[in-house]
């Protein structure tokens, strides 16, 4: 079978990596009956990760003719003759709309309806949303034929409460194991005491007065009131000034990193960049994502909303890890719960409902963030009344499907 490089923009590049067969159609009947048969139709959309439907319907759409494709026998029809050369400068074409990536071309793309029924594409690569024009014919397709759901949410879910189970159980089985060894110990030191007593001479008085004498040199300590209050102001001072030496050092690495980031998003480099960026910084991930959020949103309030659309590509790109998203919402938190950040926290949940409809941040993350701030060290902070709402009505939504299961 031959291959060929997905992608015009790749056709030259002979270490390309992604490949696809090359077409090969068959005309059939005579006359009015006459059709095009893709022959290996199915082939090529397995290999774009496309459904060979879609790709079906694109012919027909754009060549204002029948399409049909048959799921049983796999055959992918269009009414009329049309040349392979025709049918592949389409095919080139859908690829160009629905499966590269927009922002670096890469065809490692997810079809992603959202939940105000758009159609995105979502890059493995670099984590870049591209937006299909939605005046296309063939999306009111893909919206009525959506691409199999993966069931990787679900079976996470499953995952996370057995492993919650698991770990409950570990738990208990431990506090039970510690029980057990607390009071094995007790039991053998009060029969040591006890044996011990019986076993030990009685020592002669005069001996310990010989010790205790130790060359007529007496070592005392001042235990006054006045002197131990004396050492506690020595060492709480001290203390302090370790401490604040401290937090001075760790501010000011925070601050470096902070203008290192917004140096970097100053370049207007290609977003699928920005992820390896973010990977060969040697920080701690939250202190990463911290600094991203701070130089993305830095002096931002009234408009918090506006500002977030216009970068939750940024965003979209940093989630890509493992963790990443709690990572996000935490930074999220911490930059709402400022003070003099105000007319942000107003805006919260909009910016959080809006970062889940993009498909940002999950559902799953969401509620474990916010259950886990109501009863964290930043439980008073203003963030978590401002997206209460929002929660309410995704734990409402949560347990209507649960339900409808």
């Amino acid at each position: 079978m031959a291959l060929q490089n997905i992608g015009a923009s790749n056709r030259n590049d002979a270490f390309y990596r992604y490949k696809m067969p090359k077409m090969v159609t068959k005309t059939e009947g005579k006359g009015n009956g006459i059709k095009t048969n893709i022959v290996n139709n199915v082939d090529i959309a397995k290999a774009l990760a496309r459904p060979a439907s879609y790709t079906t319907k694109y012919f027909g759409c754009e060549l204002g003719a029948q399409s049909k494709f048959d799921d049983k026998t796999g055959t992918s029809l269009v009414n009329g003759a049309h040349s392979t050369s025709k049918l592949a400068s389409l095919l080139e074409a859908f690829i160009k709309r629905y499966v590269q990536c927009y922002g670096c071309g890469n065809p490692e793309t997810e079809i992603v309806i959202t939940k105000s029924q758009m159609v995105n594409l979502k890059c493995a690569a670099c984590g870049f949303v591209s937006e299909c024009d939605m005046r296309d014919k063939l999306t009111t397709f893909i919206l009525k034929n959506p691409p199999e759901a993966k069931k990787v949410g679900k079976d996470k879910k499953a995952m996370r409460r057995a492993e919650k189970e698991r770990v409950k159980e570990g738990e208990a089985a431990d506090e039970a194991i510690k029980r057990l060894k607390k009071k094995d110990a007790c039991s053998k030191s009060s029969k040591k005491d006890a044996s011990d007593e019986e076993i030990s001479p009685k020592h002669d008085g005069s001996a310990d007065d010989d010790d205790d004498d130790d060359d007529g040199i007496q070592w005392q300590t001042d235990t006054s009131r006045e002197a131990a209050e004396k050492r506690m102001k020595e060492l709480s001072a001290a203390t302090a000034e370790m401490v604040m030496i401290s937090l001075d050092e760790e501010e000011e690495e925070k601050k470096s990193l902070v203008k290192e980031m917004k140096e970097y998003l100053k370049k207007g480099l290609p977003i699928s960049e920005l992820k390896a960026f973010i990977s060969s910084l040697s920080e701690p991930p939250q202190e990463v994502m911290d600094a991203l959020f701070n130089a993305l949103f830095d002096g931002v309030g009234k408009d918090f909303l506006k500002e977030a659309m216009k970068k939750k590509d940024c965003l979209a790109a940093a989630t890509q890890e493992e963790g990443s998203q709690m990572h996000l919402l935490n930074s999220f938190g911490s930059f709402c719960g400022k003070s003099g950040n105000g007319e942000a926290v107003k805006e919260a949940a909009q910016v959080l409902k809006a970062l889940y409809d993009e498909d940002v941040v999950e559902e799953e993350f969401v509620l474990e963030w916010y259950q886990k701030g109501l009863t964290g060290a930043d439980k008073s902070s203003p963030v978590w009344k401002s997206v209460k709402p929002f929660v309410v009505w995704l734990q409402s939504a949560e347990s209507e499907s649960e339900g409808d299961d």
